[in-house]
């Protein structure tokens, strides 16, 4: 099977990989701006919260749609327009993603209802899952020597990974220089530039002979991968009540449809063959773990730098910068260290182990510890960003070039899957271990959540608020700790999988 591609595609002899020149390399950097506003969107709201509920006064439902519709739509979406663009051109479906994005970005920063701001969020949504998969696509098309290409998706992983933390400031900044608005029409001018400059930089690329497009798999997609999602969100902060449960239930109930769906179908939205070729499935499996370890830590970090520190929101994010500088080296540095010969199984071991190293000095802080957890926050991520870099390198080169799209999809929605599987399983350990150490006299609200005893204690007499805070902020740490020994047994034990299975891989010559 060939892949059809448009001349702007280094070409050369049969088999031979052509280095990328300048004219890839500045398409890089064009590719990277809607990546960089699609991983922002995810925390963009953070700060303009206040002033959306301000002005719009959504109910309580419609608050946590505004927030969650986003994530919700990308999720579900990704393996549908990752098998999309390989079927009508990855160029053509980033070009128009990005018209959608931008056209639901001045949608939402006009919204004169809540209705409308969530219809708007849903669109990006639905922008940001042909965004996403088109990119990588098209990472893989444009880089196909094995050193420029990990280099490449090296500097895709950091983009990716500091984009979320970047969103939360950005949004902090603009909200207290302009209205909630404008923390949409930022999106405006690198869709702009996207849109003008990559007909000419972008090569277009497909996959020749698709085969009819599945439609009966799009929705038995969604129904499998939204139901998990949304669960797996609500139970750290909701608990195992039995309505998630059987969202979850249900999700892999159509989990179970859509496999035997793709397994029988004479074209398959997502190939099996994909899934058997040496090196896929564990580079996904183990992209899933590397995720889950990433945002299982973000909700405590997060919560200790606010409400076990006292830091405001912005203050919070502010600092949480800082761990972002690491995230943007160790990408590349992994990258290049793999083009000049390093063994790809041991660098991921050692992301992993450095990742479980990152939670062991989670598992050290006490309640006054602001430069232990910044440096926790920091190995981790610099640890997972080795990882991801080098297994999405692995998986992308694994598949074959016109099925780029559709690979891609499915590295992401394992990412989604392991960030709320992250979130659910230590969330759970974690507030577990919080409620055993509070005090049995505690007020229940306060035995519940941190955020409960904040609450509790701020109407309580001084001596007595302090002590029920002094309590909490002890059991949310001690509850840090639990979460962050199991993630980091998680971690190392990753750790010995990649270097076992990945140098077997090697081995054999994959």
């Amino acid at each position: 099977m060939t892949n059809s591609t448009s001349t702007n595609v280094p070409t050369g002899a049969v088999g031979a990989p052509v280095r990328a020149g300048r004219r890839e390399w500045t398409a890089l950097g064009v590719l990277m701006l809607p990546l960089l506003l699609v991983s922002m969107d995810v925390s963009v709201l953070y700060f303009a919260s206040p002033a959306i509920s301000a002005d719009l006064r959504p109910s309580g439902t419609q608050q946590l749609w505004i927030f969650d519709i986003y994530g919700f739509v990308l999720a579900g979406l990704l393996m549908t327009m990752g098998s999309l663009g390989d079927r009508i051109g990855r160029r053509r479906l980033l070009l128009m993603g990005a018209a959608a994005f931008s056209a639901a970005s001045v949608l939402a920063a006009y919204a004169d209802s809540a209705g409308t701001l969530i219809a708007a969020r849903a669109i990006l949504g639905i922008g940001g899952a042909t965004l996403m998969p088109s990119t990588m696509a098209l990472l893989r098309t444009m880089f196909t020597d094995p050193g420029q290409r990990a280099k490449a998706i090296g500097l895709w992983s950091g983009v990716m990974t500091g984009g979320i933390a970047l969103g939360s400031v950005m949004s902090g900044v603009l909200v207290e220089h302009f209205w909630w608005g404008s923390v949409f029409l930022v999106n405006l001018p690198a869709m702009a530039l996207l849109l003008v400059l990559g007909p000419f930089l972008l090569p277009e690329s497909k996959n020749p002979s698709p085969g009819r497009f599945d439609w009966p798999s799009v929705p038995l997609s969604m129904a499998a991968v939204l139901p998990v999602v949304y669960g797996l969100k609500e139970i750290p902060s909701e608990g195992w009540h039995p309505g998630y449960v059987a969202s979850l239930t249900t999700g892999l109930l159509f989990a179970a449809l859509f496999v035997h769906r793709q397994r029988t179908a004479a074209s398959p939205l997502i190939p099996p063959a994909l899934l058997r070729g040496r090196g896929f499935t564990p580079a996904l499996v183990l992209t899933l773990v590397s995720a889950f370890g990433m945002m299982g830590s973000a909700i405590f970090t997060t919560q200790y730098l606010q409400s076990v520190l006292g830091k405001s929101p912005l203050q919070a994010a502010l600092w949480s910068l800082l761990p972002s500088v690491l995230i943007g080296v160790a990408g590349p540095v992994t990258g290049a260290l793999v083009a000049r010969g390093a063994n790809r199984g041991h660098v991921v071991a050692t992301g992993f182990a450095v990742s479980a190293a990152g939670y062991a000095l989670l598992a050290l802080t006490g309640t006054d510890s602001l430069w232990l957890v910044l440096a926790a926050a920091g190995v981790l991520a610099c640890g997972v960003v080795m990882v991801m870099s080098q297994l999405t390198d692995l998986a992308m080169s694994t598949a074959p070039v016109e099925r780029a799209g559709t690979a891609s999809s499915l590295l992401e929605t394992g990412t989604e899957f392991g960030g709320a599987l992250g979130m659910a399983v230590l969330g759970s350990v974690g507030t577990a271990v919080y409620r055993h150490g509070m005090p049995a006299s505690a007020p229940a609200t306060a035995r519940e959540t941190l955020g409960g005893a904040l609450a509790t204690a701020a109407h309580l007499p001084g001596s007595t608020g302090q002590a029920l805070l002094a309590s909490a902020r002890e059991a949310f740490t001690s509850g840090m700790h639990g979460a962050a020994i199991a993630g980091g047994v998680l971690l190392a034990s990753a750790a010995v999988g990649a270097a076992v299975t990945l140098r077997k891989i090697e081995t054999d010559g994959s």
